[in-house]
């Protein structure tokens, strides 16, 4: 059904499958899958492709109607999008606001208090930049890269986080508010000041990150990794944590072992596999529920 619906709004923009999976980053054969009814994209592909056919998300649900499909435009190919190099720019406070730029470059750049709220940055490079305060609120940053830059007082409220990495960055202050981050990985970052409030961590990494003292309270974390973090006096107050593994930095000392008792989890909800790592570390587990 899904596909048979991809295929008619497809056609009625005339656009090739070719058309459509350069505008998605993806293979045409992909785009083939999904009319066949063989896969189905995930929804933030979901909304890429309705903007692409010019229909609205709900256009895929079963209790849309086809008949009352509205395609918007008569264009005969998406269009073009150029990539874009921003680096070595002094771009201070400027508006990029909903904007659509993939894979662009904005390195070694002035981006303090830059506003890319609701702009589709797929693939965009952030190195070695200033961008102190920018606000990201609701833009997608897929696959985009934030590397030896200063992030400190930059705003992610309901911001799309998949694939994104961050690599010796600084949060200091930083705010991530509503968002689900999918398979993120945080490397050798200081989140002590960091704010996490309603986020979901699906598959995310945190890779020698300090953490030290953060409230982490109330949130879900999936499949998520702390690979040599500093864990110190972090808070999980209850929060909720499935597949969850801790990792020490070297050998399981004596000294690892009393950070992880440092760690409150009260309230907390974990799968039987998780409480398991956790009790063999000593830490404790008095109030908290198995699920």
């Amino acid at each position: 059904m899904i596909g048979n619906k991809i295929v008619k709004a497809r056609k009625e923009k005339k656009l090739s499958q070719e058309q459509v999976a350069e505008c998605l980053f993806i293979s045409p054969q992909t785009i083939g899958e999904w009319e066949q009814g063989e896969s189905i994209p995930d929804i933030i592909t979901f909304n890429r492709l309705a903007e692409i056919l010019g229909v609205d998300l709900n256009y895929f649900s079963e209790n849309f109607p086809s008949a009352d499909v509205q395609v918007v435009g008569n264009l005969s190919r998406p269009e073009r999008q150029v990539l874009t190099n921003f680096s070595a720019s002094d771009l201070t406070k400027s508006d990029f606001a909903g904007v659509t730029a993939h894979k662009s470059k904005f390195e070694v750049s002035m981006l303090s208090g830059s506003d890319f709220s609701g702009a589709d940055l797929t693939g965009s490079s952030f190195k070695v930049s200033d961008t102190r305060e920018a606000n990201f609120d609701g833009a997608n940053l897929t696959d985009c890269n934030f590397s030896v830059l200063d992030l400190a007082g930059a705003s992610f409220n309901k911001t799309i986080l998949l694939r994104t990495e961050f690599n010796q960055a600084g949060l200091a202050g930083a705010k991530f508010t509503d968002v689900t981050l999918i398979d993120v990985k945080l490397k050798m970052i200081d989140l002590r000041k960091t704010v996490f409030e309603k986020c979901i961590f699906n598959g995310v990494d945190f890779e020698y990150c300090d953490l030290r003292g953060l409230r982490l309270d109330g949130l879900t974390f999936i499949g998520v990794k702390f690979d040599r973090a500093a864990l110190n006096e972090v808070t999980f107050k209850g929060t909720t944590l499935k597949n969850v593994s801790f990792i020490p930095a070297f050998a399981l000392t004596n000294k690892y072992y009393r950070a992880i008792k440092t760690i409150c989890f009260d309230g907390a909800m974990m799968d039987k596999l998780t409480y398991a790592t956790l009790k063999g570390l000593g830490a404790d587990l008095s109030k908290v529920t198995v699920i």
